[in-house]
Formats: C-alpha cells, sequence, structure tokens
C-alpha cells in the first residue's frame, strides 16, 4: 500500500512540513519586519541545507550532474514558484488579508489539475476528480468567515490568484524539468534561481541594508531557520519526489491541506479560537483525502 501510493503519502508530508513552516516563518515576518528578508534569507539558507544533504547523499554539493534540461525547466520552475508565485502571495496578504488570499489560494489544485492535462497530458480519474472537490471544499470551508466580503479589490484578488497560479504552473514545470531526477539536487535548482531572482529586486530596490539588519535579529533567525528546514528544504523536497509519484492535480490537492492543518497549532501558538465551521472543513477535508487511498 505505501509503495502503491507513496505520491499521495509524500505530498501529506508536504501539508504536515508547510504547516510547521508557516508558523515559524509567521514569526520570523513579524520579528524580521519584512516578507523579503525572509524570503532571501530562506531561500539562501534552504540552498546551504540542500547542498549538505547532497553532499551526503550524491557526494556533490551543486547539482553539476543535471541535463541542460534539468536546468532549463527547474531553473523556470524556480522563478515561477519561489519567486513570482511568493512575491504575489505576500503582497496579497497587505490588499485582502492572509484569510481571503487563501481561500483563493485554493483554486491551485484546480489550477495544477488543468494545467498537468494540457501540458503533461495527464488524465484525472473520477474518484480523483471526486476528491479534489471534495478537499478543496473542505479547505474554503475551513478558511472562510462569515465576515469575509465578496466584493474584494481586484488588485488583491489578481495578486492572491498570481501566488495560486505560480504555485500551480512552478510544480508542473518542475515534474516538466525534473523528470527521473534526484528531487532534492532539482530542489536546489529551483531555489538557487528564487534566490537570484529575490537578489536583484533587493539590489535593484537597495535593500540590502534592510536585510543585514533583519538578519542580526537573533529569534527572527531562529524562527526562518526552522521554517526553512520544513518549507524549502524538507517540505519542497517532498512535494518533487510526490509529483515524480503521483499526478501533479491530485499531489497539489493533498499539499493544500495546510490551511486545515494549521487550525490547532495556531490555535496553541497565537492563542486563537477553534471555530465549529473550521472542525467541520477539517473533517471534510480529511473525507475528500481518504478517497485517494480506496
Amino acid at each position: 500500500m505505501l509503495n502503491t501510493h507513496s505520491g499521495e503519502y509524500a505530498a501529506l508530508g508536504v501539508s504536515a512540513c508547510w504547516t510547521v513552516s508557516a508558523l515559524f516563518f509567521e514569526k520570523a515576518g513579524a520579528k524580521m519586519g519584512s516578507s523579503l528578508s525572509v524570503n532571501i534569507v530562506r531561500l539562501f539558507l534552504a540552498i546551504i541545507f540542500l547542498g549538505i544533504t547532497t553532499l551526503f547523499t550524491r557526494g556533490m554539493f551543486f547539482p553539476a550532474d543535471a541535463s541542460a534540461d534539468n536546468w532549463f525547466w527547474l531553473a523556470i520552475s524556480g522563478v515561477v514558484g519561489f519567486y513570482l508565485g511568493d512575491l504575489c502571495l505576500f503582497k496579497s496578504y497587505s490588499v485582502i488579508g492572509s484569510r481571503t488570499a487563501a481561500l483563493i489560494m485554493s483554486l491551485a489544485p484546480m489550477l495544477t489539475a488543468i494545467i498537468g492535462w494540457f501540458f503533461l497530458k495527464e488524465q484525472l480519474s473520477f474518484q480523483s476528480i471526486l476528491a479534489i472537490v471534495v478537499c478543496i471544499s473542505g479547505i474554503i470551508m475551513a478558511i472562510a468567515n462569515r465576515k469575509m466580503k465578496l466584493n474584494i479589490p481586484l488588485k488583491g484578488f489578481l495578486l492572491a490568484f498570481g501566488g495560486a497560479l505560480g504555485q500551480a504552473v512552478g510544480l508542473i514545470l518542475s515534474k516538466k524539468g525534473m523528470s527521473d531526477y534526484d528531487p532534492i539536487a532539482a530542489t536546489q535548482i529551483r531555489a538557487i534561481f528564487g534566490f537570484l531572482s529575490f537578489a536583484v529586486m533587493i539590489t535593484a530596490m537597495g535593500r540590502w541594508g534592510k536585510i543585514k539588519q533583519a538578519m542580526a535579529d537573533k529569534a527572527g533567525m531562529t524562527s526562518v531557520t526552522i521554517g526553512t528546514i520544513f518549507g524549502p528544504f524538507i517540505g519542497v523536497s517532498l512535494s518533487l519526489f510526490a509529483i515524480q509519484h503521483t499526478q501533479t492535480g491530485i499531489a497539489s490537492t493533498l499539499m493544500a491541506l495546510v490551511p486545515v492543518l494549521i487550525i490547532w497549532p495556531s490555535a496553541v501558538m497565537f492563542k486563537e479560537k477553534i471555530k465549529i465551521q473550521q472542525v467541520i472543513g477539517a473533517i471534510i477535508s480529511i473525507a475528500g483525502v481518504s478517497l485517494f487511498f480506496l
């Protein structure tokens, strides 16, 4: 059973990792005062952690054995997923708030499935489509609230949608470029180009002084380090393993369970009250997940 659904189990592991990383990146952002600082530091640390891992597992710090085809598609994936997608998502938080942005981000699995169908010729069974719909429904119920306005600013919607699209396209490009290549080395290639993209932006904005100042915060650096271990390091590596072993639409849906999994730890860490609607949404999402394994 484990071998049969290795991609699905890996995708569930991604959600667990990204839940931990989201909590610590939120703490890091509050301490370091800038999402830009968190982004550039987390990608730099990820490159180091991934390199050390491949040095022990493959005998090389950098993915020198990757083909030109690997580098091309994974580089674009890094720019689209780690840079453009995350840039849009973090910006949308300041325009429409994280809860509304998360609601729009729940479109990512559907976008991934559609793009995967066109670009990779992936076919989903009726059971898989039903599971995706049930999971997304549960996620929406868990993160929505009665006060959420339907007439959100167009700019905010487009930014959050850009985040969802960046995540979807990033996964598709990763699967296209990775083939049977090592997922950890592939993640490092993505992280390198995501880092370079942010570095160019920070240089153009003249913000390196503020990045250095943010890095002097020990509590912030501790949080961003833990977030990096569970996010760009373990989480993203698992996500590439997942899309190697199952369809991107299925993997993306299971990875999108973060808003559901984060309910309980967030309530403990930030003293937030758990609502019955969140519990019901979580149960529906779990029911959707179970459909993938029947």
